[in-house]
This record gives C-alpha cells, structure tokens and sequence, in this order.
C-alpha cells in the first residue's frame, strides 16, 4: 500500500499468479490474475530464444525461453504488454508485472527499465 511493485519472472511467474495448473501443488501468491501451466513450452533441451514485440517499446525484445510456464489466463484487469503467437508472455496488473522468459539474460535492460518506471 505504500508504493513499490513486483515482478515476477519465469518461476516467480508461477508463485505471484492466481492459479497454477497441474502437480504437484505449487505455492502461489495470487497477487496477479492470471492461470499459468509450469513448464508449459518443454523442457531445458527445448530451451529458445525469440523476439518479441512488446507495447512501449520501439524494437523486438529477444526473450530467452527456458522452461518456462504459459500464461493459459489473463483475468480482465491484466493488460498483456508481449505475446508470443497466441500466448502472453508479458503481462501486468497495477504494480505487478510477470514475465515468463528471462529478460535478464537478453543483455537488453529495456524491460527492466519498464519496471523501474513502474515505481
């Protein structure tokens, strides 16, 4: 209540959403309203890299895909900022934003920047 924010990426991705499909149990935060399906895109030998349009920004952002979980939900107060085909893959609701690729590791520290403007 008193400013901040939280971004959870990848498998933080799974702990602040809402609903987490398939075993086992998973802790969650549900600070977001979304579904997400862990693991969802393969597993580490499937591991890509892709670039993706992202609203605010001017050029593609290359999100590095690792295990990551699918965002199968978006409730009507998330805004989906990324997609990749069909799927979400960068998503925000008030002062929470998750992202399930890893930005981190793109060496583009745009997507951190949004976040930061989010404070």
């Amino acid at each position: 209540a008193g400013g901040g924010a939280v971004w959870g990426t990848c498998a933080g991705a799974i702990v602040i959403a809402a609903d987490v499909l398939g075993r086992p149990a998973q802790l969650k935060l549900s600070l977001l309203d979304i579904s997400v399906d862990r693991n969802a895109y393969g597993r580490q030998v499937a591991s890509f890299e892709v670039d993706v349009k992202v609203e605010g920004l001017a050029e593609p952002f290359g999100a590095v895909f690792i295990r990551a979980p699918r965002i199968t939900r978006a409730g009507p107060s998330v805004h989906v900022l990324a997609s990749y085909g069909p799927d979400p893959v960068l998503v925000r609701q008030d002062r929470v934003l998750a992202s399930v690729f890893h930005p981190e590791l793109s060496g583009d520290d745009r997507v951190h920047q949004y976040f930061l403007d989010m404070l």
